[in-house]
Formats: structure tokens, sequence, C-alpha cells
């Protein structure tokens, strides 16, 4: 018997023993189905109508927790009503794009649920944005207001000469529980809290005039031009998610998930917020994650559910083992990035019973999930999709004689592609040549279309995959995507650096690839003790933290293919290790403020893991 015939008997054997708790999940699962597949673009659908459901399915039962505070799914949507009423008399409109730019808290919530209500969409840009980066994302979509948390105001007070939106339409939410106490505005902002006291508690009319083909959110994923680009994600593939992840995830009423995670990511705002709704559940969120404060706030929050993401998970594996590891009701957890060398590990510790991993991006129109709760994979995609040959040395696809490509064997790696039809459409981004790049058509057959993911993945048989790596201009670090040319941009803005590579190298025992920059300097220009602390100071004034290059490597010449592309991999090969280049490398250690040089010493503590990157 060949070694694949027996991992498919393994494999069905697998799914045999696993059908009991399957099957429970059916009739919630098959509810969900067809609230995302019975759908037209013109049917009223969306986060609003799922909410307004909600609130009639549990009134009083709790829909949020934050800190010390707690909104019922009554009091919330009165919240939401007010705000949307208000926008409203200011003719906002279906159609219209409106920037939110507030941290995880309620004011957040209660914003989005409002916008989505009227059939605005909410711009939600990344609240770490900065400079020339904000900028460009919040005059990207052209939106008709901005609604900034007073935490956000200094980046956006730096920048708003830049904004093309007019001077009466920067709203303001105070960093405080504003329905007891809405705060004092600065100058040039409108108080939110303050101007809807006067507006009704009703729902609005508009919720059930919003459909599929309408806009929901903007969501910003980094773009290939060194700026981030805008997503569109309609009230049409919200549904699809809430039919499928949320309802896979199969909460009730007394469930609480606790989600740490970035809310202007698609991770947590959709997938957590979906499994949610989908069983009128409660959403506790926090600020921003905490490693020491995680299970105290699972504990109080009574969260029988966690959102994640591959890094939140390696620093819990990190911390030192407590009796709070197993003290709490969480045994499903919902999200993306789980690294196979610590999946068993961690549901051992932490009483861990589902993890369902998931495969999704916020521009793709193909998703999987780990319905089956399989080990190592994220899951079973009901989407059409094909895994591809690819070299990576041509950046290509490999075609046969006919020019098509060719799909890899099971067990083997290759691109994914997820095929454009009316069911699994690609929306796409805000500028037309961005979708054409990212579409390959006649892949199979004459007239057919995919999108390209950009991502590796193996084909482990019965339809499911598990992530490999990130091809093309972005890696993932710190649960962030980080474009190369972005940051390369900044770097090569400081004086004595001419020109910047960047890349993304691995870690030991670390989620994704941190950041590397191989630099050239001006001529006849050095690096001195004050530059080294220069460029962190300056680096953060143009990029979010995640996204500072961890290590720098000093060139005289950047080496470029014949048609002037960096040549990378040999960069990537060569990393951060000391003995395989004669050029300078430095590193951003944790807990500095400058890069030192890296010496073996350095080079061995981090390789042993004894610096927390």
């Amino acid at each position: 018997m060949s070694s694949n015939t027996q991992n498919d008997l393994i494999g069905i054997a697998d799914v045999a023993a696993r059908l009991p708790q399957f099957i429970n999940k059916v009739p919630n699962l098959l509810t969900g189905l067809k609230q995302a597949y019975l759908r037209t673009p013109n049917t009223p659908s969306g986060l609003g109508l799922a909410f307004e459901r909600a609130v009639k399915r549990n009134p009083y039962g709790d829909a949020l927790l934050f800190e010390d505070q707690r909104f019922s799914y009554k009091e919330l949507n009165n919240w939401a009503n007010q705000i949307a009423h208000y926008y409203l008399s200011l003719g906002a409109s279906k159609g219209d794009v409106i920037t939110v730019m507030i941290e995880n808290r309620p004011e957040l919530i209660a914003t989005v649920i409002a916008l989505a209500k009227i059939g605005v969409t909410s711009a939600l840009v990344n609240t770490s944005q900065v400079g020339k980066v904000l900028t460009h994302s919040i005059n990207l979509v052209n939106p008709i207001a901005i609604i900034v948390g007073e935490e956000c105001r200094a980046a956006v007070d730096e920048i708003r000469q830049d904004l093309n939106i007019a001077a009466d339409r920067f709203h303001w939410f105070a960093d405080q529980e504003t329905l007891k106490d809405i705060g004092q505005a600065p100058e040039g902002y409108t108080n939110i809290a303050q101007v809807i006291d006067d507006f009704p508690k009703f729902n609005v009319p508009t919720t059930h005039k919003v459909t599929g083909k309408d806009g929901l959110f903007y969501i910003y994923t980094s773009g290939t031009t060194g700026l981030p680009k805008a997503v569109i994600f309609t009230n049409s593939r919200w549904m699809l998610a809430f039919g499928t992840y949320g309802h896979v995830l199969n909460l009730n009423e007394d469930d609480v998930m606790y989600c740490t995670l970035p809310l202007y990511h698609a991770t947590g705002m959709v997938v957590c917020w979906c499994g949610v709704l989908a069983g009128a559940a409660t959403l506790a969120i926090r600020r921003k994650y905490s490693t020491s404060a995680f299970w105290t706030d699972v504990k109080k929050f009574n969260a029988s559910a966690i959102g994640y993401v591959g890094e939140l998970c390696r620093y819990l594996m990190d911390a030192p083992e407590s009796a709070a590891d197993r003290d709490h009701r969480v045994t499903k957890m919902i999200g993306n990035g789980m690294r196979p060398n610590i999946w068993s590990k961690f549901k051992q510790r932490f009483g861990i019973k589902e993890i369902l991993e998931l495969y999704a991006s916020s521009e793709g129109n193909v998703g999987f999930s780990n319905i089956f709760n399989f080990d190592n994979t994220v899951g079973f995609s009901p989407i059409p999709y094909a895994i591809i040959q690819f070299d990576k040395e041509k950046n290509e696809a490999v075609r046969d004689k006919k020019g098509y490509c060719i799909k890899v064997n099971k067990g083997e790696v290759g691109l994914l592609l997820g095929k454009i039809t009316k069911r699994s459409p690609f929306d796409g981004y805000t500028d037309p040549e961005k979708n054409k790049s990212v579409i390959m058509k006649d892949v199979f057959q004459k007239g057919d279309s995919y999108f390209i993911t950009g991502d590796l993945v193996r084909d482990i048989g019965f339809r499911h995959a598990q992530f490999v790596d990130r091809l093309g201009d972005t890696f993932r670090w710190k649960g962030e995507n980080v474009s190369t040319t972005e940051v390369e941009n900044i770097v090569s803005e400081y004086s004595k650096i001419t020109e910047a590579v960047v890349y993304g190298v691995e870690i030991p025992n670390t989620n994704g690839r941190a950041g590397m920059a191989a630099i050239t300097l001006s001529e006849n220009e050095t690096l001195n003790e004050q530059d080294l602390t220069n460029m962190v100071t300056e680096f953060k004034k143009g990029l979010p933290a995640y996204a500072i290059p961890v290590f720098l490597r000093i060139q005289e010449a950047v080496e470029t293919t014949g048609t002037f592309k960096y040549q990378k991999n040999k960069l990537k090969e060569q990393a951060y290790d000391p003995k395989k280049t004669s050029d300078r490398l430095y590193v951003f250690l944790p807990s500095t403020n400058c890069y030192c040089e890296m010496t073996d010493e350095i080079y061995k503590n981090i390789e042993d893991y004894k610096y927390r990157f």
C-alpha cells in the first residue's frame, strides 16, 4: 500500500471520528449558509440588519463589555441609533464614506453599527498610522467626515491641513465613558457625544434599505506602491463571513468572546464579531493586547471563546505557567496564524478544545475554515480555488505547453488562487489598476479568472490546506502586514541613506518575519552613535512600531536584476547572520531606543530566544 493511500485512509478515519462533534453544529451551520448564499446583491442584508435581529433575540443580554462598562443589546442599539439619526440629519446617505479612527472601545463599536444602519461605509484607519501614510489613507476614500477618538487626535492634527475634509466635519469622542461624561471638545472639532443627545433612540428606517452590494467597511492592506490600499468590504461579503465563520463558531446567548485584536482589522471586526452576533452572544474587548492581563480579563469577563492571531498565541506560550492558565471556561478560539509547532501544546496548556483556524484576506474572494477541528490546518473551503505550481526564482506561475497553469499534488506547496464567480466575486480595491494586477486570466481554460492571493499553501487533501508563506512585497510581523515599499520609502528619507531594500527574515520561535533593511549610504558618509539613535526616532515618525526594521545591513551597492528589481533572495538567505556576510549588521533590540552593532554573542542570544521581539 502506498504512503499516499495510507494517508488517505488515516484522513478518512480522522474525519469519521470527528463527525459526531461536527453533526452537532450542522443545524446552525445550515442556517448560516442559507443566510450567506441565498442572497443577491440587491437583497437587504449586512451588519446593521444582523445587529437589529440580535437585539430582538436578546434585548437585555450583554452585547458589549469593556473595562467596567457593560451594554445590553438594547442599550447599544439605542446609542447607535442616536449616532445614525445625527448623521442622517447632516445629509449622510448610502454610498458616502466616513473615516473612523478610534481605538478598541465602545465608541468605535457604536459608531460602526450606526454607519452600517444608514449605508455609510466606515473607513477603518489603522490607529497606528501617522504622517504621509495617514494622509494618504484618509484622502484615498474621499470621506465626507472623520470621527476621531481623543487618543488619535494628535496624529490627525499633525496632517489636518492636508486632508480633503470640510473644516466643520471633524468629529470627536473624548477618551472616556462618553455616555456619562461627554467631555470638552478641542477647538475645531464637533463633540459627537454632545450633539447626539437630542436625537431619537428608535431604529432608523434605512437599515432595511442597505443591500449586499453596498459598502460596509474600507479595510486597509499594505500596498506594493509603498502606501496602503483600501479594500472595499461589502455587506454581502460580511454576510458571507457571518453565515460561515460566525455560525461555525456556534456561540449562544451565554457565551462571551474576548477580543484584544485591533478592530480596524477584519479578524477582529468581522470574524470575531460575526461569531458573537450569530449567537446574540457577548463581545468583550480590550484597548490593546496585554499578555499579563490576558487570562485575568478572560476570568473577569467570564469569556468562553477568544479571538487570536499567531503572535498573540506565542506571547501567551512564552509567559510563565500559572494557575490562571486553566482557571477559565474558554474552550473555543477563532483566528489565524497558529504555528504548527505550538498548536498541540497551546491546546493542552490552556484547555482549548477547538481551534477554528481560518484563512482569508481583506481583499480576497476565497476563505478556509477549520470546521472539522483538525490540527495544523486552515481548514476546508467551499469556495472554488486552485493551488498551482509557482517558480519563486522567476516569481511566476509554472505553465504547461498549452500555456495553462499546473495544480500541485497532495502534500505539495503552491500559490493559492481563488476562482472568480458570481458566488465568489472579487470586490476589489479603490484603484482599478491594482485590481488588474491581482487577477490571473486563462488559468486552466480560456476565459476563466482567478484572484491571486499572493500566499503559498500546502494541499493536504480533503479540500484542506495549510498556510506556508507569503509572497511579494509584504510580510507579516506582530500580526500586521508590512509593506516593504512603504518602509523603503521612509527609511530612504534619512539624510545619510540613499537607497534601502526591505525584506522579512525569520527569527526562531517568533511568528511571521521581522523587518530587515539593506541600506546604502551616501558617498563618504558613515553611521555614528548618534545616527543609531536618530534613525529610530525618525523611523517612528513615519512608521507604526511593527514596521520599523529590526535589522539593518550596510551595503556599498544594491544588487538588482536586469529589469532593475532588487535581488532579495540572497539577502533573505543570509539574513542577520554575521558569519554569512562581511557587511556591517545592526539590530534594534527590545526595550532599547537605538540600533546596536550585531555581534556573534548577540546573534547567538537571538537564536537562543533570549530576546522577546
